[in-house]
């Protein structure tokens, strides 16, 4: 079953971590990646900061807006993310248990099944 895992964090909670410990955890990231390899059905892809968003949204007239940064209400933002191919909710479980950068306070990773099977929607 395919999975879209995405790494989020607390930008204020990041600011505060020693920058040796960063470092530390960082590099474990990519040990991450590498044990993982054959579960990663993508390249995946790290974001720039939010603050470097820019968010197009529906406005109350019927038209758009632009506006800068991410268009959410919650203190954390999505870092980066990943497709993996496991056997179920459990195994994705057991494998984001394992990301590094979980020990590092305000850091969580949201898993949402893919919708693979499109025949639900014709008509």
């Amino acid at each position: 079953m395919k999975y879209v895992i995405m790494f989020t964090s607390t930008p204020e909670l990041d600011a505060a971590v020693p920058p040796e410990q960063g470092q530390d955890v960082y590099g474990r990231v990519y040990t991450w990646f590498g044990e993982h390899d054959e579960k990663i059905t993508d390249s995946g892809a790290e974001l720039q900061p939010a603050s470097t968003a820019t968010t197009v949204r529906h406005d109350d007239a019927g038209g758009t807006v632009v506006v800068d940064g991410p268009f959410s209400e919650a203190k954390e933002v999505i870092g980066g993310f990943s497709v993996i191919d496991v056997p179920d909710l459990d195994a994705a479980i057991a494998m984001v248990k394992t990301w590094p950068m979980l020990e590092l306070p305000g850091t969580s990773v949201e898993i949402r099944p893919m919708v693979v099977d499109y025949t639900q929607f014709e008509q």
